[in-house]
């Protein structure tokens, strides 16, 4: 099988936590002869182009961000941003912010992007591996023990027909397993051909008949936070969380981690 890897760094500046008393809750080629001879090739998309994952004809500007090459490639991965919330000392559960864009379209459910325009396409596995845990930016040795990122609400989408799409899972992923390798999406032989979204939630203004995991992320006085790169209000998606126990011991300040996106071909 064999591989190809993607890093990227999950921003806590995204988790950052303050001291307070408050608590929280892609065709083969083919040819045709007879008098004369025809070669029919499909469309193959030679550049990373990334598109609304709900509205997959739309061509979208999520921002930068590192991508794999080739005709079997990740076009896009998110950065998962849990933003900045209170240390408590009870169980919490914290939603990642919602996916923006520069330009017209709205925030989106976090979402992974592949392209397969392989000659011979036979298939694919999209996966997903937490190499450490969450640790402090500065203070050694300071990490956030028991801490758990899930993904739900997981569908797919693409222009391509549907019928063609990769599976995934219905049930919640939760990597609970530091340094184990959890599959997102599999495509078998003859799917996953051409470019698809791996998404995980969806925005209430989506016609692909999925619950709204958005919601406008407000702060302590109740006004609206606005991203300073996209100049846009901030939205929490559900769909992917970070459980922290309240036994663990927090430290005021920002922690991180690193997520290896693995893109496999079959078999």
């Amino acid at each position: 099988m064999k591989k190809k890897t993607f890093f990227t760094v999950i921003l806590l500046g995204s988790l950052l936590f303050t001291l307070s008393n408050a608590k929280t809750s892609y065709a083969k080629d083919a040819s045709l002869s007879g008098d004369a001879e025809v070669e029919l090739k499909g469309y193959k998309e030679e550049n990373s182009i990334i598109r609304d994952p709900e509205n997959p004809k739309v061509e979208v500007d999520p921002g930068e961000s590192p991508q794999t090459e080739g005709d079997l490639r990740i076009d896009f991965a998110p950065k998962l941003n849990f933003s900045t919330v209170m240390i408590s000392d009870e169980n919490a559960v914290f939603p990642v912010n919602a996916q923006l864009f520069h330009g017209d379209t709205s925030a989106r459910g976090n979402f992974v992007q592949v392209s397969d325009y392989r000659d011979d396409p036979d298939g694919w596995t999209l996966q997903v591996r937490q190499e450490n845990q969450f640790k402090h930016a500065t203070k050694l040795g300071a990490e956030l023990k028991g801490a758990v990122i899930s993904f739900d609400q997981t569908w797919v989408n693409s222009s391509r027909e549907l019928t063609k799409a990769p599976t995934v899972s219905k049930e919640v992923i939760r990597m609970s397993n530091v340094g184990e390798t959890y599959n997102l999406a599999v495509a078998q032989s003859g799917k996953g051909v051409g470019t698809w979204s791996i998404v995980f939630g969806a925005s209430q203004e989506n016609h692909n008949e999925r619950p709204n995991t958005l919601e406008i992320r407000k702060d302590g006085s109740g006004k609206e936070i606005i991203d300073p790169i996209f100049k846009k209000p901030v939205y929490t998606n559900r769909a992917v969380t970070l459980s922290v126990p309240g036994a663990t011991e927090k430290e005021a300040g920002a922690y991180s981690t690193v997520l290896t996106w693995v893109l496999a071909e079959l078999p």
